[in-house]
This record gives structure tokens, sequence and C-alpha cells, in this order.
């Protein structure tokens, strides 16, 4: 690989600080090794990211694993909208999630949810990952095989269930059990908060002028 060329340490530093590359990127970028890019920024005094940066910087970067639908039907219009009141109701919502993690045990509400990521969002069908909630006394490949056919998602991409023994035996239970749709990509998860968000908004607005016309 070549050297790195005094002219070339304006570059980095607007490579690493304005475009946001990783030294990584950069040392591609120039067809050098990392090490020579480690070597030119400490020596010209070009500070480098803390961790909590470098990961932020990293996140920002990659690349999405799905492909947002912006113009839509107008049943796709009420897909979307389905999809993310069901995501708003059921969904894992904390600040810390990895992805998007929908969890029930209606078999029409999995089904437009299922819908709903992949014609509006587009996702890669390889990140499903289904995990299954049920009780010790239930056919656990029958309950599998169940949500297998009706979600499209192979077998393969369900996890190993969680099974509870401790349940009452005259007590209300899930015929088909529950389960957790998974997708990892926080981007899709902070992508479906924004746009839940952006409905919180609209409606707030929208009261807001009824509050003013009474």
């Amino acid at each position: 690989m070549a050297k790195i060329l005094n002219s070339d340490v304006n570059l980095i530093k607007d490579l690493y600080y304005n475009k946001r590359l990783t030294m990584k990127e950069i040392a591609e970028k120039l067809a050098v090794s990392i090490d020579a890019v480690v070597y030119c920024m400490r020596k010209n005094g070009i500070k480098r990211r803390s961790l909590k940066e470098a990961s932020a910087v990293s996140f920002q970067n990659k690349k999405l694993s799905f492909h947002e639908q912006i113009k839509l039907s107008s049943s796709q219009e009420q897909l979307k909208l389905a999809g993310l009141m069901l995501y708003w109701s059921e969904g894992h919502k904390s600040s810390t999630s990895v992805g998007v993690d929908f969890a029930n045990s209606d078999s029409d509400m999995i089904t437009i949810f299922v819908k709903f990521l992949r014609e509006i969002y587009k996702v890669d069908e390889k990140r499903f990952r289904v995990l299954l909630y049920c009780y010790s006394d239930q056919n656990i490949p029958a309950l599998i095989d169940f949500w297998s056919k009706l979600t499209k998602i192979s077998r393969k991409q369900f996890t190993k269930p969680y099974v509870r023994k401790d349940f009452r035996k005259d007590g209300r239970k899930m015929k088909y059990g529950m389960i957790h749709i998974r997708y990892a990509d926080k981007k899709l998860f902070l992508c479906i908060m924004e746009a839940i968000d952006l409905i919180k908004l609209k409606m707030r607005r929208s009261d807001s002028g009824y509050s003013r016309r009474l």
C-alpha cells in the first residue's frame, strides 16, 4: 500500500471530522493501512474520537437492512398506520432496545404487523427472529408450525421457546401461545418510533386546534 503524503493530512482531517468516516474507511479510501492513518493522525495532532463518539459514528455509518417505502397507495397508508398503532400499543419501546420486538397472541395482529414490516419497510427476511412463549402442557412443535405457516417465517428462525411450567392447569391459557416478532436493527426501531412520535404530534396539534374553537 502507498504511504500517506503531507498533502493528505488536510484531507484526512476533513474525512475524519466533517465526513465522519472511520479510520478504517479513511485507510480504504486512501489505499493505505490503518496503522498508517493512526500514525499520521498522532504525528499531526489529529485528536481521535472517544469510544462513545466512535460508537455513535459507527452506528451512523452502518448500512440499513431495510428500505422504507415512501410512495404509498391508500391501502398501504392504512397498513402503515395500523402497523404503527400496533407497535405503539404492543411493541417494546425502551430507549435501550437494539431492534424491533412486537409481542402478541392474536394471529390477526401478528399477520398485520409482519405485513407492515415487509411492505412498508422492505425488511431483510433473514433478520427475522421469533420467540414462542407457551406452557409445558402444550404441543410446542405444533405451535411453532402454526406460527411459521402464518408468518411465512422459517422454523429455523425461531429461537428456543420460553416454556412456563408454573401455571394453573385450570387457568386460562393462550391457545397458540404468544410470539415475539423480532428484527435486530436499531435504525428500524428508531424509524418506527419517529413515525409514531409524528402521529402523536399531529394529534396534539389537532386537539389544540379543536380546543381553541370551543
